[in-house]
């Protein structure tokens, strides 16, 4: 598969055994045409009784010729030649021949109407299809793990979302459900052929096991070639995407020229394989054109000798000439859809690495209350260890017990394991056998609804994220029908309703893509108030004040500590003063809990944290004598 890889998947994720079905390429197919199939089966009877039509136009024409205007005795089934001679025979049709006129008109009419009735269905279907397909990706993607979602370039998934389902669309709308009318169109052909004059019919037959033979050799070229353009458009997508949603800090660093490079450097590369594919398919186009001017031209010769021979008459020849169009069309077009299965493959295959992807699931036969539990227990880490790459544990044996209505404050370097630590309690990652686990009023987090866990543990992340919608949809995103007074109050809880209210439109303030409307302060503060209106008995606040000052820092950890009642509360932080009203903090380092205590505790003990507050404390010195020195004593400081 051609997803580029951002994270090594957490070890969890892979060693898993695949719960969900697995699809094959007719299996995948036929799952998505759910629904659906009935448009494309009325499509199919209305073609066959449309080609029906069309077979019977060169048969009127031959008789016109050969029994009407000539003298030759009528080959209709009994019955139809019964039905002539009633209305008064070959004479009586000699001087109407409007009435052969008018049965011709009338059944292009009927072809007419049943091509639209065929083509309507077949849109409808298409449409369907197109929309089932859409709809089961995002809601499969949906519930995919965590680290599948790291491991996948967005771009790269939106090119499989749309490109490539565009393309299963079009092969199954124009190409497969074209294959009955083909199939029926070159049998009636060949009949129709051979009962005139089965010379001419081998000459025309032979046409079709050299197209059929060429474009299954085209087909495996085209398919390869195709590979590797529809991955090169995920990269080109993902260039795109990256840059349309980084584009704040591609201006700040002056990278547009850059940027513009690298894109029409990959775009110039994409570009140059779809040439190559075109060449592919022009000679593939240009064989099949070859081949079906030398048959036609065979037909013409053939027949004219056999007419001067009189071994086949005027009205056979056209009819046969007729026929020999219908014939040529299909073959080639049969052709095509052999080629275009190439292409159709490979999308189906891309889309299939998504839906054969595991999604995420909770375990099985686990007693009712242990799904749903009472979260407000203590939450208990017993010997928990994680690796997202086999042999590099980003969490080593941690064991730990936060009090139910406690807070805890988690300091550490990058890297040390305390994101990690939340996002295991939270199940966005698993816990492999044996590696300890991790419980919550004693029911172990893997055994709980997964979506009752997430929904109980509220978090605000390292970035937090906010979708182009209002500030108050922003804020009330857990409950579309929340009353204004309670996004409110979780906004001034976060302080941040001044600033809100302080917009022209308020809290209808639309919010640029990734919150890029608000600052970072901001961005964080309307994170905290969405998840305080979550209300839930557990609160993370991973790292989320960083980019607030310090008394704005101060003020929203008071309002915190009014207003959350007894929820059990996780701070994680560089900022020691952020810490400083904890219960019980515990310093990580490496995966491993180094120290732990009350902050006096930690104080006391002379290590790590006494190191970063006293570090911490005299560069905040530092800065208050900046901000209190004369001008003069700057001016020669900088000097």
């Amino acid at each position: 598969m051609s997803q580029i890889q951002s994270k090594p998947a957490a070890s969890a994720a892979n060693s898993a055994a695949k719960t969900g079905p697995t699809y094959s390429q007719l299996g995948m197919t036929w799952h998505f045409l759910k629904g659906c199939t009935h448009f494309f089966v009325l499509s199919i009877i209305g073609s066959f009784l449309m080609t029906l039509c069309e077979m019977l136009i060169p048969q009127i024409a031959r008789s016109l010729v050969d029994s009407v205007i000539g003298t030759k005795p009528f080959t209709f089934p009994a019955f139809v030649t019964a039905r002539i001679e009633a209305i008064g025979g070959v004479a009586f049709l000699r001087s109407h021949l409007w009435i052969i006129a008018t049965l011709i008109v009338a059944l292009a009419l009927l072809i007419a109407l049943l091509r639209y009735a065929t083509n309507q269905l077949n849109n409808k279907g298409a449409e369907t299809l197109q929309q089932h397909m859409r709809e089961d990706l995002f809601s499969h993607i949906q519930e995919l793990p965590f680290s599948w979602h790291m491991e996948n370039k967005t771009g790269d998934i939106i090119q499989r979302c749309t490109s490539d389902v565009e393309r299963v669309r079009v092969f199954i709308a124009e190409q497969l459900t074209s294959v009955v009318r083909i199939v029926i169109m070159m049998g009636l052909s060949l009949y129709f052929m051979f009962s005139m004059d089965y010379r001419l019919a081998l000459v025309a037959a032979l046409s079709i096991p050299i197209v059929i033979g060429y474009s299954i050799f085209f087909h495996s070229k085209i398919g390869e070639h195709f590979m590797e353009v529809d991955t090169n458009e995920g990269i080109l997508s993902t260039i795109a995407q990256e840059n349309l949603t980084g584009v704040r800090v591609v201006r700040a660093f002056g990278r547009e020229e850059f940027e513009r490079e690298r894109f029409e450097k990959q775009n110039n590369f994409y570009t140059g394989l779809w040439v190559r594919l075109m060449g592919l398919m022009s000679l593939f186009w240009g064989a099949g054109d070859i081949i079906s001017g030398l048959q036609v031209l065979l037909i013409l010769v053939l027949g004219s000798v056999y007419c001067v021979n009189d071994s086949l008459t005027a009205g056979e020849f056209i009819a046969f000439l007729s026929y020999n169009s219908m014939l040529i069309w299909p073959v080639r077009h049969l052709g095509r859809v052999i080629s275009e299965m190439s292409k159709a493959g490979v999308s189906i295959d891309r889309i299939r690495y998504i839906m054969n992807s595991d999604t995420e699931h909770d375990r099985e036969g686990v007693p009712e209350e242990n799904r749903r539990p009472d979260m407000h227990g203590d939450i208990v880490f017993d010997h928990v260890s994680f690796s997202y790459t086999p042999d590099i544990p980003v969490v080593d044996d941690v064991s730990l017990t936060i009090k139910a209505g406690s807070t805890l404050g988690i300091l550490g370097s990058t890297g040390s394991g305390k994101t990690t630590l939340m996002h295991l309690m939270n199940r966005l990652y698993p816990l492999e056998e044996n590696s300890g686990k991790i419980t919550i009023g004693g029911v172990d987090v893997a055994d709980m609804d997964r979506k009752y866990l997430r929904q109980n543990i509220g978090m605000v992340l390292q970035e937090p994220f906010l979708f182009s919608r209002t500030i108050a949809e922003n804020i009330s995103i857990t409950n579309r029908q929340m009353p204004m007074d309670d996004i409110r109050r979780a906004a001034s809880i976060a302080c941040v309703d001044e600033a809100i209210t302080e917009f022209k439109k308020g809290y209808d303030t639309m919010v640029g893509e990734r919150g890029v409307t608000l600052s970072g302060g901001q961005k964080q503060r309307t994170a905290i108030a969405r998840m305080l209106t979550q209300k839930a008995p557990i609160m993370v606040f991973d790292d989320s004040l960083s980019a607030v000052d310090a008394e704005t820092d101060a003020k929203i950890r008071a309002q915190l500590h009014e207003n959350l009642g007894e929820s059990t509360v996780i701070l994680i932080s560089h900022r020691v003063t952020t810490l400083m009203n904890c219960d019980q903090i515990i310093v990580m380092d490496k995966g491993h809990i180094i120290e732990r205590g009350t902050p006096a505790e930690l104080m006391e003990l002379g290590g790590t944290y006494r190191h970063i507050y006293d570090m911490q404390l005299s560069m905040d010195d530092d800065e208050d004598e900046g901000s209190n020195a004369s001008p003069a004593a700057v001016e020669g400081k900088e000097v």
